[in-house]
């Protein structure tokens, strides 16, 4: 199984710094926040990995290149821990741009080539999981019982009416429908969905059918290719266990630093301090 990683957004929400800085490469700490998707893949078993890129975003191809004079450098000092955070990831990376910005059922379509036939996990790298259990593996669990595409969804989050919110069928299972951001007290459930997807190959074949009939210059989205298979009844969803850090704007972004720094009890007394600072 592959792993998609949508990458190839401008970052208006994160500018001036996005204005030369690919907004997947803005740090939690010393991590970078495509990191965080990328280790996901690896601890689910996915070690073939496709970057859906754009202009500008050369850094990321860079990162994940190896860094020769560094290497030597540190080799020749016997710096096996400064070595090793500089190691390359043990996977297979492939870049596709994006030549234009017309929607993420467009950019979708460019992996098609290279998938295969084979069911993918698309991540869009605005939502971080935390937790024991990968959510990618959480998606190929499910896959691999029902054998259908697969949403990731996290349940009864705070303002539902902000996300898109699923509506289940009778068997509180299967997936009829997508209704974005409904109005307070219409939600037809409290699943909402989030940005892990994972993908049978018929998806990408109704993308591209999709693609034949959009006309104008607007943006192609994923949606027609996900409501013909949702209304085939081929589409399930997973809730979440865990954690979800929506990274997709500065406030989300600076909850999942603090969230992620917990993690080091040389930085809580830190956090600790600044937040009585604060108050």
């Amino acid at each position: 199984m592959k792993g998609v990683i949508v990458a190839a957004g401008y970052g208006t929400r994160f500018l001036p710094v996005t204005k030369t800085i690919a907004k997947e490469m803005l740090p939690l700490l010393n991590k970078p926040s495509i990191a965080f998707v990328i280790e996901e893949f690896l601890a689910s078993g996915i070690n073939d990995i496709i970057i859906i890129t754009s202009r500008r975003k050369r850094a990321l191809e860079d990162y994940l290149d190896r860094e020769m004079e560094l290497e030597a450098l540190f080799e020749s000092e016997h710096a096996k821990t400064k070595l090793d955070l500089i190691r390359p990831y043990p996977a297979h990376f492939s870049f596709v741009r994006q030549m234009e910005m017309k929607g993420t059922g467009h950019a979708l379509l460019q992996v098609k080539p290279l998938i295969a036939g084979e069911p993918v996990v698309v991540a869009y790298p605005d939502d971080l999981h935390f937790g024991t259990k990968p959510l990618s593996k959480q998606l190929i669990e499910t896959w691999e019982t029902h054998r259908c595409s697969v949403l990731a969804s996290f349940f009864d989050p705070p303002e539902l009416e902000r996300y898109g919110v699923l509506d289940l069928a009778d068997d509180g299972l299967h997936v009829r429908d997508i209704v974005e951001k409904p109005k307070p007290g219409t939600a037809p459930s409290k699943e909402a969905s989030m940005g892990r997807y994972l993908y049978t190959p018929e998806f990408f074949d109704y993308l591209e059918e999709g693609w034949r009939y959009h006309t104008g210059s607007g943006e192609y989205f994923h949606v027609y290719a996900l409501n013909k298979l949702m209304k085939a009844g081929k589409v399930v969803f997973r809730r979440m266990e865990g954690e979800r850090m929506d990274t997709g704007n500065i406030s989300g972004f600076l909850q999942a630093t603090l969230r992620y720094a917990k993690q080091f009890p040389e930085l809580r007394q830190i956090i600790k301090d600044e937040a009585a600072e604060l108050l």
